[in-house]
């Protein structure tokens, strides 16, 4: 197979190249030249954002094309226009945020879906992944995939929110655990999900795809007692209910990475059907796993993980962290 990769060079789409060459696919990446993709990869360089960005595909054919882009969606649309003739199917990584908030528990690829238009330029997250979808569709038709991904953690993550957890854990100490313990988590390895899209990939398929683990595939308490484990730490977990959380100001997902408390944004993230995932191969590897790879990769390259700069910066602060434990054991 010839793929061709928008971007590969890091997280989703360098794993998703990684899963490619292991199975001896020939992959071209198009990417700005910021970072080297992996030894035996082609390169195109060029930058979608900028006028004539795409000229370096102008020519060339390839069996698919897998675009990560979660930018201006007219940025989508052009490149899908581009290449409609001489690509066989066009793979969005899109997101589960296209759903219409609040998404009640146990909805599918059926809910109904926010607003978007392929011609949009910067809107918000969610406007612009729909958007991506309908410029694939537009351009490729039934020949689309859309991978509606979950929480994507794993190695190459960019975003920090595994890292971040592990990190924390290494140094020891009390560390505050957002509660309840056994809340479900429902997330997908990134190498898991390259697995599922190249295999769908070689099946055919097309049309909306929600990618994540079955609700309930690992628990916060799981989680972060793995991380402990994994880094060898004498870190000391110190749970706390949502409430006094929240009534201290400590941000749910950006405080304390991958952690929602239980409610409707919750329920939208970690309470989705993946059934049609499912019965077309999906599988996910353990939580154990996961985590103790993520661990392994910040190691090689040197403990600090790469941030996207478009990305905020996630994690509570020392200080903030023991002003509560501080005050918890007080009362």
């Amino acid at each position: 197979m010839r793929l061709l990769m928008l971007g590969g060079t890091e997280f989703v789409g360098r794993a998703i190249t990684d899963d490619a060459l292991a199975r001896g696919w020939e992959v071209t990446a198009f990417h700005r030249g910021r970072h080297e993709p992996p030894e035996g990869v082609g390169s195109l360089h060029g930058d979608r954002t900028e006028d004539d960005g795409l000229k370096a595909l102008a020519e060339g054919e390839w069996d698919a094309v897998v675009d990560t882009w979660s930018g201006a969606p007219s940025a989508v649309r052009d490149a899908a226009r581009m290449l409609s003739r001489r690509v066989g199917r066009y793979v969005y990584i899109s997101s589960r945020s296209v759903y219409r908030f609040p998404t009640p528990p146990g909805l599918d690829e059926g809910a109904p879906v926010v607003d978007g238009s392929p011609d949009d330029g910067d809107v918000e997250y969610a406007e612009a992944k729909r958007g991506g979808e309908l410029a694939a569709i537009d351009a490729f038709g039934d020949r689309a995939l859309l991978v509606r991904a979950g929480l994507i953690i794993g190695p190459y993550e960019n975003i920090g929110r595994l890292p971040w957890w592990l990190t924390r854990m290494a140094r020891g100490g009390r560390v505050l655990a957002p509660g309840p313990r056994d809340l479900g988590l429902q997330y997908i390895d990134v190498r898991d999900l390259a697995v599922w899209t190249l295999d769908a990939i070689e099946n055919g398929l097309g049309g909306p795809y929600n990618l994540v683990s079955p609700p309930g595939f690992t628990t916060t308490g799981e989680l972060l007692e793995t991380c402990v484990r994994v880094t060898g730490s004498d870190a000391e977990l110190v749970w706390s209910d949502p409430a006094p959380l929240l009534a201290a100001g400590i941000e749910p997902w950006m405080d304390l990475p991958l952690w929602l408390p239980p409610g409707e944004t919750y329920d939208s993230l970690h309470r989705g059907d993946v059934t049609k995932a499912l019965n077309t191969g999906l599988r996910c590897r353990p939580v154990e796993e996961t985590v103790a790879d993520t661990w392994a990769w910040l190691h090689r390259i040197g403990g600090q993980a790469p941030l996207r700069p478009d990305r905020p910066g996630v994690g509570l602060s020392p200080e903030k962290e023991a002003e509560f434990l501080s005050q918890a054991e007080s009362t």
